[in-house]
């Protein structure tokens, strides 16, 4: 297949964002836990989030345009906390089911039957079921005008996670952990892990572990 931009912009809406959401390979998946001012909580799917940097440690979130209601972005404004939770393969279903659109007075969390957990007072929800969890305070909201999504930059608080998972050098292996991963829209995958690789040099010969 040879594709040039006038063909992708005469296919039909949904058949170019399944091609293009699929383009650019696997992608880190997560359910963002919030909760509004009256504590009425929310959970969504997102498959936008990456990482921006570690000192200050930051992760950014792209937000769809604010064209229909987004109950997570507009939770994040209202109280400056949201937090990510990684998805596993024995509740991939549920978590995908969090991108119906539900009513803003009926929690995702009872709909699709997982557990909010409250980490020592912050006001956003985690999910009980997920084995990696982390709580993010927003910094930063940019308004991106080339094509109206909103980037959300947050720095993680708290962080839990099984204490096996964490190498000696601070490598995570989301493997054991039983992260999945996502391509396009609604395809979730397991992973395999090929191998770890040294730090690379010009005169240097990489090893693998």
């Amino acid at each position: 297949m040879n594709v040039n931009l006038d063909t992708l912009l005469s296919w039909e809406t949904r058949y170019r964002a399944a091609f293009i959401n699929a383009l650019g390979g696997f992608k880190s998946v997560v359910l963002v836990g919030t909760a509004n001012g009256l504590g009425q909580t929310n959970l969504a799917i997102f498959n936008s989030l990456f990482h921006l940097g570690a000192n200050p440690p930051l992760c950014g979130l792209i937000v769809r345009p604010d064209s229909v209601e987004r109950h997570t972005l507009h939770n994040c404004l209202e109280t400056g906390q949201y937090t990510l939770n990684h998805i596993q393969e024995s509740f991939y279903e549920q978590a995908h089911q969090t991108s119906a659109r539900y009513a803003q007075d009926e929690s995702e969390f009872d709909a699709v039957g997982l557990t909010p957990y409250y980490h020592n007072g912050f006001k956003a929800p985690a999910v009980k079921e997920s084995a990696v969890q982390m709580g993010l305070e927003l910094k930063e909201k940019l308004d991106l005008a080339i094509n109206g999504t909103v980037l959300l930059i947050g720095q993680i608080q708290w962080v839990n996670l099984p204490d096996a998972c964490v190498g000696e050098d601070g490598f995570i292996d989301l493997e054991r952990a039983g992260t999945i991963t996502c391509s396009g829209l609604d395809s979730y995958h397991t992973t395999k892990k090929l191998g770890r690789l040294s730090y690379a040099k010009p005169d240097k010969a990489l090893v693998k572990f």
